[in-house]
Formats: structure tokens, sequence, C-alpha cells
């Protein structure tokens, strides 16, 4: 596995041979999540690790929050819950993408649930799910870094919002405690 600037990042490469390895716990698929801070590079390591499977779909949490004032919430995990129920009993991936512009949902969408199926974003790592995940991944970056690649991805028009966030997702994770539950860590400075 290659990581942003064409080096082998050697954590990539220690957890590459585990993934075959992986039991599903959530009916027929495996399930990974992908946690961190914002700006950690949880969603470049999802694209990473979709090059390892034949079968993959990814969720992003970005796109079942409900904008900025519905983020770390109890209806998150409702949302979570729903769709890895779906997955176990039905098969199938259900769930509407938020539409961050028009602040709405998009349409559903409804898949056969794959082999893998990646949840990668601030909340995915959340004890309500995680009997149901097979391999539950931190990353981590210092804080003021995390936000600079926030800017520098969602644009200065996110700046405003992000100290709220930042909060938000730091009493989440103390709560959750998302860090020290995850089966493997991973450094963002760099290496994704």
């Amino acid at each position: 596995m290659v990581g942003s600037g064409g080096y082998v990042n050697p954590q990539l490469k220690e957890l590459k041979p585990l993934l075959p390895e992986l039991i599903a716990k959530c009916g027929e698929s495996v399930i990974i999540t992908i946690d961190g801070p914002a700006g950690s590079g949880k969603t470049t390591l999802s694209k990473v690790l979709e090059l390892e499977f034949d079968s993959v779909y990814t969720i992003h949490m970005d796109d079942l929050y409900e904008g900025w004032g519905s983020t770390l919430t109890p209806q998150l995990t409702l949302k979570l819950l729903k769709i890895l129920e779906s997955v176990k009993n039905q098969g199938e991936v259900i769930y509407s993408p938020f539409d961050w512009t028009n602040e709405k949902p998009k349409s559903e969408i409804q898949l056969v649930a794959p082999k893998f199926l990646i949840i990668e974003g601030v909340g995915s790592g959340q004890m309500a799910i995680r009997n149901l995940v097979s391999l539950g991944l931190w990353i981590e970056v210092p804080d003021q870094l995390g936000l600079a690649r926030v800017i520098e991805r969602d644009g200065p028009e996110v700046a405003d919002y992000m100290p709220a966030f930042l909060v938000a997702q730091n009493i989440h994770f103390e709560k959750e405690g998302t860090k020290k539950s995850a089966d493997y860590h991973l450094s963002g400075l760099g290496t994704v």
C-alpha cells in the first residue's frame, strides 16, 4: 500500500495482511470503521483500503450527519444501527445521504451489501455498533493540523463551524472511548 507522496506506509503495510483474515460479524459483511479527529486522513485511508477488496462500499459519516447543527447525536447512532441491521438481516445497504447544499436528505441509496463495508468519519467507531464491526481503526493527527486540512479541503466557509465541531468530536470520543477501543491505531502525519 502506498501513502500520499508515493512512499510505502509501514503502518498500512502491517495492516494489509490482516484484511483477508477478517471474519464477518454483520451478516455476510465485514464491517471496517475508520474513526479519528477531523482532518486526520480517514477518507484517504478508506480510498487506499478500497483498492484491497473486490466487493466493497464506503459510507462517509458526512453523508449521515444532518448539517452542522446535527452531527454527533443520538439520531446518528440510530442511523448507523439501522444501516447495519439492514446489512445483517436483509443483506442490503440502505440509507439517504444528506445534501449539505440544500440541507435535506438526498434520494435513498439501496444496494446489495458488499463483502466489505467501510464506514469512515468522525463517529463511525461508536460503541453501539462495535459488536458488528470486524476491524475498528483509529487515525490521529494534532488538532491544529487536522483543522488546517479540513479548511484546505472543504474551503474557508467551514471555518466558522469547526470550533464547535471539534469540541463535540472530543466530547464524543471521550464518552465513547473510541480511541481506546480501536483494534489498530494509525498516524495521519504524512502516512496516509
